[in-house]
């Protein structure tokens, strides 16, 4: 990490109920409290948000679909190993229109590594993309609670919305305005 960056979050955005969350992109912050509070504010102004989760970008292991092939990623941990609950995401394919890293589930694993193992054997991975896991315990969400407090005045502001602001019409009547100088221009110059 660079001397003047706070530490990097990955943001989970859920658009609705029901909906799965998706990576949104990151934010940086001093802990997870700001980054909860950065990715609302960065994250929230337009699209509708029912739920954030922040994950500090050092606790995500991630694997590409080529380097999961490769398996000389795993080592298995001992079997006494203290398990723990672990998030996974994964991306499929790269098209445009697949550009989200999802969240799919959760499995029981002793480390990072073994989380993917087990998210392999237990989410089907075909055509997935890149995979990610993460302790649930680095994953800071935002609470039922506070939703309303929190994504509710984003809907509130029109402006919020990018139909508030009339830039395609503004641009015609500048570029018309221009062709209009470049013309009287012309004719002054022919004079």
């Amino acid at each position: 990490m660079n001397d003047s960056q706070w530490a990097r979050y990955e943001v989970f955005e859920q658009e609705r109920a029901g909906a799965p969350h998706r990576n949104a992109g990151s934010v940086h912050a001093s802990d997870a409290e700001m980054a909860l509070g950065n990715a609302r504010d960065v994250f929230v102004r337009r699209p509708n948000c029912f739920s954030l989760w922040v994950v500090p970008e050092a606790a995500v292991f991630a694997k590409t679909a080529q380097e999961v092939a490769r398996d000389d990623w795993y080592a298995a941990p001992a079997a006494d190993a203290p398990r723990e609950t672990y998030l996974v995401f994964s991306k499929k394919g790269q098209p445009a229109r697949e550009t989200f890293v999802e969240y799919v589930g959760e499995v029981q694993a002793a480390t990072p590594a073994h989380a993917l193992r087990v998210a392999l054997e237990t989410f089907p991975p075909q055509d997935v993309f890149v995979w990610w896991v993460a302790p649930e315990r680095r994953v800071l969400k935002s609470e039922q609670a506070d939703a309303a407090s929190m994504f509710a005045p984003a809907r509130a502001k029109k402006y919020r919305m990018h139909t508030f602001y009339p830039v395609e019409p503004i641009m015609r009547e500048l570029k018309s305005a221009q062709g209009m100088l470049d013309n009287s221009e012309k004719t002054t110059d022919n004079d």
